[in-house]
C-alpha cells in the first residue's frame, strides 16, 4: 500500500526536491508552504498542494481538515519549513523571535497535534533542524533567534518520542548542516555549500521511509561542514 506523505516548506529548497522524489516514488504527497506556484507548476497527480501559514493557527487547521478528507492515515511527516531571522542581537525585537518561534517551533507543535488522530504505531514524524541547534556546535553572530528555536525543536521531538513510545509514532530530528539553498544564501552570503538540495532530499527521503526501524527520539547531525 502507498505511503502517505505531509511535508511542510515546499515551495523551494529541500522541501520543493523531497516532494519531487517522494511523488515519483509513488507516494501519496501533501506539499504544505504559504506559496504554492512551483508546486503546482509541476503538475503531478501524485502531489497535492495545500496552502499553509505555520504562523497561523486557523491556517493549519484547514489544512489539516483537507487532509484529513482525502486519507485516513498519515505515515510520514516531514517539518522542513523554516523561518529565519539575521540580525546582530542587539537590533532583535521581541516579534524577530515570536516570529521565528512561530514557524520553527509553534507551527511545528501544531501541526503534529492536529494530525495526531492520522498518524499510527508505524509513522515517522520528522523535524528538519540545523547544526546551529545542536549544543556544543559552531554557532554564528545574528542568528540568535532562529539557532535558539532550532535548538528548542530538538527538545521537543525528544519529549514526543518518550511521550508516544508506547504507542507510536516515532519522532526523530536531522540537524543539517550547509546546502545550497535560499535560505542559506539569506544566512551566509556568499558561502558555496558541498551540498544541493535535492542531494540533501534523498537522504532526508531515505531516513523517513527507513529510521524508525533504528532511531526513536534521536538528533542526527547531518553535515560534512562548518556551516
Amino acid at each position: 500500500m502507498s505511503k502517505n506523505v505531509v511535508i511542510t516548506g515546499t515551495s523551494r529548497g529541500i522541501g520543493f526536491e523531497l516532494a519531487q522524489l517522494f511523488a515519483s516514488g509513488g507516494y501519496k504527497v501533501f506539499a504544505l508552504s504559504r506559496k504554492q506556484n512551483s508546486i503546482q507548476q509541476l503538475d503531478n497527480s501524485n502531489i497535492t498542494a495545500i496552502s499553509c501559514d505555520l504562523a497561523d493557527e486557523s491556517s493549519i487547521i484547514e489544512s489539516v481538515e483537507q487532509i484529513e478528507k482525502t486519507v485516513d492515515q498519515v505515515d510520514i511527516l516531514i517539518h522542513n519549513a523554516g523561518m529565519l531571522v539575521n540580525k546582530p542581537f542587539a537590533e532583535l525585537s521581541k516579534s524577530d523571535f515570536v516570529n521565528c518561534y512561530e514557524v520553527n517551533v509553534f507551527g511545528v507543535a501544531l501541526l503534529t497535534q492536529k494530525l495526531l488522530t492520522l498518524l499510527h504505531d508505524a509513522s515517522h514524524v520528522v523535524a528538519i533542524s540545523s547544526m546551529g541547534g545542536i549544543q556544543g556546535s559552531a554557532k554564528f553572530p545574528g542568528l540568535a533567534a532562529y539557532s535558539s528555536a532550532k535548538g528548542a525543536v530538538i527538545t521537543l521531538f525528544e519529549l514526543l518520542a518518550e511521550e508516544y513510545k508506547e504507542s507510536g509514532p516515532s519522532f526523530n530530528t536531522l540537524a543539517l548542516g550547509a546546502v545550497q539553498t535560499e535560505m542559506l544564501a539569506e544566512a551566509f552570503p556568499g558561502y558555496e555549500a558541498p551540498l544541493q538540495p535535492k542531494e540533501m532530499a534523498q537522504y532526508i527521503m531515505d531516513f523517513a521511509l527507513t529510521g524508525t526501524k533504528f532511531y526513536n527520539g534521536k538528533t542526527l547531525e547531518v553535515s560534512s561542514s562548518t556551516p
